[in-house]
């Protein structure tokens, strides 16, 4: 029995030795084909690197012609608002001040100040009224001299100064052009 166990032995330390043989050049094979793929990985991926920096750039061009279209079109669109804001803003304003004018004037012609047609009208009447005047005058002058000159031998004596009462000014009530509508 000692020669079976022998045997037996035997054969196992040969089947163990087979076994670690084995082993030993698995991990030996999978130790090279790690050191295998880490050098194809630096070999690779440097252009891999590259690759996607070079499309990274793409889609960042691609990115950036979209923001500024959008941008361009957000402010056309608002600056088109802001016109179209600041138009009717002046528009309320120019309504605003014809009612202001108005009122104004209104009120003005209730306390009888005269309105810049009122003056115009009456600067052309007086303008009128001069030109007439002179051309009267211009007529009448040699006569009016003739007749200084037989007056002024004759010395007007002044008349006596009598006393004059003060009597208040009377008040001249304003024109009323509301009650007369």
């Amino acid at each position: 029995m000692v020669k079976k166990f022998s045997k037996a032995a035997a054969e196992s330390n040969k089947a163990d030795s087979n076994l670690l043989a084995t082993v030993k050049e698995s991990s030996s094979h999978i130790w090279l084909a790690g050191l295998g793929a880490f050098s194809k990985a630096q070999e690779e991926g440097s252009k891999v690197f590259e690759a996607l920096v070079k499309e990274g750039t793409g889609l960042q061009k691609r990115f950036r012609k979209f923001a500024d279209n959008q941008v361009s079109d957000v402010t056309n669109e608002v600056s088109g608002k802001i016109t179209e804001a600041t138009s009717k803003a002046a528009g309320a304003w120019d309504r605003l001040e014809t009612v202001f004018e108005d009122r104004v004037g209104r009120a003005v012609g209730r306390l009888g100040v005269p309105t810049k047609a009122d003056i115009t009208k009456l600067t052309t009447r007086v303008e009128e009224l001069t030109k007439m005047v002179q051309k009267l005058s211009a007529g009448k002058a040699p006569v009016a001299a003739k007749a200084a000159a037989a007056a002024k031998p004759a010395v007007a004596k002044p008349a006596a100064a009598k006393p004059v009462a003060a009597k208040p000014a009377a008040r001249k009530p304003a024109a009323k052009k509301a009650a007369a509508k």
